[in-house]
Order: C-alpha cells, then sequence, then structure tokens
C-alpha cells in the first residue's frame, strides 16, 4: 500500500508531544497508550493508525495533493520498532524501574524528533537493513520461509 509521507511525519509530532509529556509526568498510563497506538500501526497498517486517521480526516483535505507517496512498509516497520521501546519504558515505569522507563522513552523520542523534525525515520533507515538480514538468514536455510 502506498501512503501519503506527510501522514507519518504527522503522526510522529503528535508522538514527540506524547513522550515529552510522559517524560515530564512519568506516566506508564500515558506512554501505554502510546504504545496502543504503535501496536495498532504496525499490526492493521497505518490507514488505521489513529494518528493516521486524524491526518486523514483533518489534515489532509487541507493540503494539496502529495507529490509522491511512498510504500507503506519502511514506515510500518518504524512503528514497529516505537512499539517495542514503548513497551519496554511502559514496563520500567510500571515496576518502579525508572531508569528503564526514561531511556525507552528518550530514544523513542529521539527517534520521533527526527521524523518530525527533519523528516528522517529512523525507524525506515533500518528496515532495508533488516530485510536484507532476514533474506540472507532464510536463504542459509536457518529460518524457514
Amino acid at each position: 500500500m502506498q501512503v501519503d509521507p506527510r501522514g507519518p511525519r504527522f503522526g510522529a509530532y503528535v508522538t514527540t508531544v506524547v513522550l515529552v509529556v510522559v517524560l515530564v509526568t512519568g506516566s506508564w498510563a500515558l506512554l501505554a497508550a502510546q504504545a496502543v497506538v504503535f501496536a495498532i500501526a504496525t499490526s492493521l497498517g497505518l490507514r488505521y493508525a489513529p494518528y493516521g486517521l486524524v491526518f486523514k480526516v483533518l489534515i489532509r483535505p487541507r493540503l494539496a495533493p502529495p507529490r509522491e507517496l511512498e510504500d507503506e512498509a519502511a514506515p510500518r516497520f518504524a512503528q514497529g520498532v516505537g512499539f517495542v521501546f514503548a513497551l519496554l519504558g511502559t514496563a520500567g515505569y510500571a515496576t518502579g524501574t525508572t531508569w528503564l522507563g526514561i531511556g525507552a522513552t528518550a530514544l523513542a523520542l529521539a527517534a520521533a524528533f527526527l521524523n518530525a523534525a527533519f523528516g528522517f525515520c529512523l525507524g525506515c533507515e533500518m528496515y532495508p537493513l533488516f530485510r536484507r538480514i532476514t533474506a540472507k538468514v532464510r536463504s542459509e536455510g536457518k529460518v524457514p520461509a
């Protein structure tokens, strides 16, 4: 599926704000809610992601059509990476392991901020490497296809 690249960038803006609030408040519940947002985007696709729906309904109708579309796979992978960090951060905050909550949230925030401010999707850049590694492992017969 092809997506408007401004949608994931809008999601990164919202995610940046949410993660800053999490770091300021230490709210594991808010971080858990962000983890759910990441999980929906990863499992169902960007078209069903909560921030993507907000973009589609409220923002995109006010913009000119995108100059180009991008494949959904890399941004969807990035959402999965965000999910892992949000899950780790939630576990850290919820269990009193505050250093883990702060660290995982800060790393997720750094990635979201890079995308929001500069259009650099760290998870998207990791995606081709991930694909090469998994293809190599499959070709060597270590993992069934």
